[in-house]
């Protein structure tokens, strides 16, 4: 049988009515908690920046597709011989909508005054830029501020190998959207 005490108000209750959370009690309660945060804010950013990687590779393949769209236009009115003058050229022009956060055709501007997470054409470079947002997590293109870079390259049969295009000799394979430099993404 267990011994019943009562409050100073007089009220019923069992032993230790007061008791409450120990110390360790709370200590423990804080460290899964510290835990399950630091868990859920760790796959918060990698979503985030798998959220980046896919939104700048799914621009790069819309403009890839315009980029073939181009280049059937040109095989099926006979225009083939006019594709190399698309070469360096702004693929952005060849989509019907520019992507929000597409701020433009700029002339050497520089990148570290732009706000990250945002396309632009270089039109000295002649080459589609995309500046990252997740910049710890982006290996490769170009640093400060870390940046992949594009170029709507021609694609043909070099015949006489001398490593350029030239018309009349070499055979037009198409178009293509290259990148400049080597990149990756990475989860850390």
């Amino acid at each position: 049988m267990s011994r019943k005490s009562q409050d100073p108000k007089g009220r019923g209750c069992i032993r230790h009515c007061n008791g409450g959370f120990s110390l360790l009690e709370l200590v423990i309660v804080i460290v899964i908690i510290s835990v399950l945060l630091v868990l859920a804010i760790s796959r918060l950013l990698a979503l985030m920046v798998d959220a980046e990687r896919v939104t700048m590779e799914t621009v790069a393949g819309t403009l890839r597709s315009a980029i073939g769209m181009k280049v059937a236009e040109s095989i099926v009115k006979s225009k083939v011989k006019d594709l190399p003058a698309f070469e360096g050229s702004n693929p952005m022009a060849l989509l019907a909508e520019t992507p929000h956060n597409y701020l433009g055709e700029l002339d050497g501007v520089d990148p570290a005054k732009l706000e990250d997470g945002n396309w632009y054409f270089d039109k000295r470079d002649k080459t589609l830029v995309y500046l990252v947002r997740n910049k710890g997590f982006f290996v490769g293109g170009q640093a400060n501020p870390p940046r992949a870079r594009f170029a709507v390259r021609l694609v043909y049969s070099d015949r006489n190998g001398n490593g350029v295009f030239d018309q009349g000799k070499d055979a037009i394979e198409g178009m293509r959207l290259n990148p400049v430099e080597k990149y990756s993404w990475s989860r850390n």
